[in-house]
């Protein structure tokens, strides 16, 4: 009868705790009941930190408002776990051993509004879950492995007014979730509350590169609707920037890689050297590569350097080419923000000649290049090249031999700088300075070229190097020796060249090179053919009159003289005063200047004398002088 009575006890306490207790309290976990106001119906925490605890409690009171499970071995959670919890608010989980979390673990959760996660090994965050919980305000990501956060996320954080992502392992965050915290500097999140949204970013390892152009800017600018845990956060790599706060910081804006080529086809002679070159420029630095457009494998070496401009440039060299190397050549340069190609045309012939008559166009200069391609192809095309022995006929040449000239080898220096400013052996270094090039124009087929060489010697013999602008290979003629002007014959009308000088055998300098178009040439050397004949006719016009009123007055004089008879002491005495100052003259001197005088002399001097010469004219022994010029 006791036993009855105690069971009975037992079971109407049962029956009278469920209503309040929703149900039992799961084991390794306590439960307690909170208050917030008399009158309002108490609210259950459950709090699970037993560290032996592996699994994720089952059974959980479907009334729990505020669920911790905290320092436990929990590795994983179910996805059903918290399904039934819908009146759960509050979700901490901190210092668990968490490694992943599977996309339904929150669903159903729309009353949430603080999920903490921080201290456990998450690599990653299902953060499309965000969706299931409208609510929620607070995510706590702070201490795990989380490495990169996914673009997509910034649609699903519009809500959170705190988000701590510190002590993690990111390097960069996504331009987009940038965007969505940079449109809240300028309007309020909230625009009836004075509520701010919290980051933390901290002590996580930044790659300070143009992927963080705009966190950079985003964390420089002060703005009263944004607050950093830590605002001060300091670049990890690359090395030269490491431990560097971001407001110290200068970074370039990303940029798509854009790829130029120095010319889109190339002509050269069967078993040349060839060397193809493509720049480039992005931000970062895209990488360079080569391929053949028909899949064949490369025959040749690739070489990379970079500019002072900061273009970087591939150049592939093809060492004795043969018909098997003609064909397309694609360069491709690639960085993270997208890929762009350029195609070169590699002809080979078996002529010296790889002038093609019905390509004349082509080979003039359009001018619509960019200013960065001419300047960087300005700087290079002369020293691509090298002078060889081998000759081939003198096709109009004006003036000396010409000489082809054909591709340097790639085990040769390829710097243009060390190839400009190392003269060979036994040079001397004055001889190699040639100074103002200038180009005349004679007609749209032909050029004279001038220049000045103030320390050459006589026997220097000079050579010129010349070339259709964007040619691979220059023709070459040498002057005779000491001359300093050449004239140039069958160049193509309306064409642009590029031609230098230097003392033969050694390869010219940029300043002792020039670039020009054979009609602006011609035009240019016609205007100033015309400038001459004008101020040669005006000289004419000015000095033909003078010169013949001298001449008349002189013939006049002469004439006058040979027509007319003068007495003797007339003319002794007029000779007597061209040969004397005024004044006295002592008695014996005019004979003796008479007998060192021809009067053919005497004449010659009368007639050039001016008639300003003679004005006051002195009395020689009483006989005046009857003659006035």
């Amino acid at each position: 009868v006791a036993m009855w009575i105690v069971v009975s006890l037992l079971c109407c306490l049962t029956l009278g705790g469920l209503p309040r207790a929703g149900g039992s309290c799961p084991s390794q976990c306590s439960c307690a009941f909170h208050s917030l106001s008399e009158g309002t119906k108490a609210s259950r925490t459950v709090l699970c930190n037993d560290p032996e605890m592996t699994l994720t409690p089952v059974n959980i009171p479907v009334d729990t408002s505020k669920l911790r499970i905290e320092k436990t071995a929990v590795r994983r959670v179910p996805g059903e776990a918290f399904h039934a919890l819908h009146n759960l608010e509050y979700l901490w989980m901190p210092y668990n051993s968490l490694a992943s979390l599977s996309g339904i673990t929150f669903k159903g959760l729309r009353r949430l509004q603080e999920l903490r996660l921080d201290g456990n090994d998450l690599i990653s965050f299902p953060w499309e879950t965000l969706a299931d919980m409208p609510q929620l305000r607070l995510l706590d990501l702070h201490n795990n492995e989380l490495t990169s956060i996914p673009p997509d996320a910034a649609r699903y954080v519009k809500n959170i007014t705190y988000l701590d992502l510190s002590s993690n392992k990111l390097m960069t965050l996504p331009q987009a979730l940038i965007a969505t915290w940079a449109n809240f500097q300028a309007v309020p999140y909230f625009p009836n509350d004075n509520s701010k949204i919290i980051l933390g970013l901290q002590d996580n390892p930044w790659v300070c590169d143009c992927s963080l152009y705009e966190m950079v800017h985003f964390l420089n600018f002060q703005s009263p609707n944004i607050a950093f845990i830590e605002p001060r956060l300091k670049c990890f790599t690359p090395r030269s920037l490491a431990g560097v706060f971001f407001s110290q910081v200068e970074l370039r804006k990303c940029q798509s890689p854009v790829v130029h080529t120095s010319v889109a086809k190339v002509k050269t002679i069967l078993g040349s050297t060839v060397l193809l070159r493509c720049g480039t420029m992005g931000v970062p630095i895209p990488e360079l590569s080569w391929r053949r457009a028909d899949g064949a494998q490369l025959n040749g070496t690739v070489h990379q350097e970079i500019s002072s401009d900061g273009m970087s440039w591939s150049i592939l060299g093809l060492p004795v080419v043969s018909y098997l190397d003609s064909g397309e050549y694609i360069c491709k340069a690639k960085n993270f923000l997208g890929a762009t190609e350029a195609f070169i045309s590699l002809i080979i012939t078996d002529s010296e000649s790889t002038d093609d008559p019905n390509t004349n166009a082509k080979g003039a200069w359009s001018g619509k290049a960019s200013g960065m391609e001419a300047a960087a192809y300005n700087d290079k095309l002369v020293a691509r090249y090298v002078i060889t022995t081998s000759t081939v006929p003198t096709l109009g040449a004006g003036v000396g031999t010409r000489e082809g000239l054909l591709l340097p080898d790639m085990a040769r220096d390829t710097n243009p700088r060390n190839l400009l400013v190392s003269p060979p052996t036994g040079q001397q270094e004055p001889e190699r300075i040639v100074r103002s090039v200038r180009v005349i124009g004679d007609t749209d087929q032909s050029i004279t070229l001038v220049w000045k060489a103030p320390l050459a010697k006589n026997t220097t013999v000079f050579s010129v190097l010349y070339a259709v602008f964007g040619e691979t290979d220059m023709r070459r003629i040498n002057t005779e020796p000491g001359k300093t002007k050449v004239t140039i014959y069958g160049l193509l009308p309306k064409t642009r060249y590029i031609m230098c000088v230097c003392v033969k055998g050694l390869i010219p300098k940029k300043e002792q090179c020039i670039i020009f178009s054979t009609d602006e040439a011609a035009s240019a050397g016609g205007t100033q053919k015309l400038i001459n004949v004008v101020v040669i006719s005006v000289a004419c016009v000015i000095a033909v009159p003078l010169t013949l009123v001298v001449c008349c007055g002189a013939l006049k004089r002469r004439c006058k003289k040979c027509f007319v008879r003068k007495p003797k002491e007339i003319q002794e005495s007029y000779v007597t005063f061209e040969s004397l100052s005024p004044g006295a003259k002592v008695k014996g001197v005019e004979g003796e200047y008479l007998t060192r005088h021809t009067p053919d002399e005497s004449n010659r001097l009368l007639s050039a004398r001016s008639s300003v010469d003679s004005e006051a004219i002195p009395k020689t022994e009483g006989q005046p002088n009857e003659y006035f010029c």
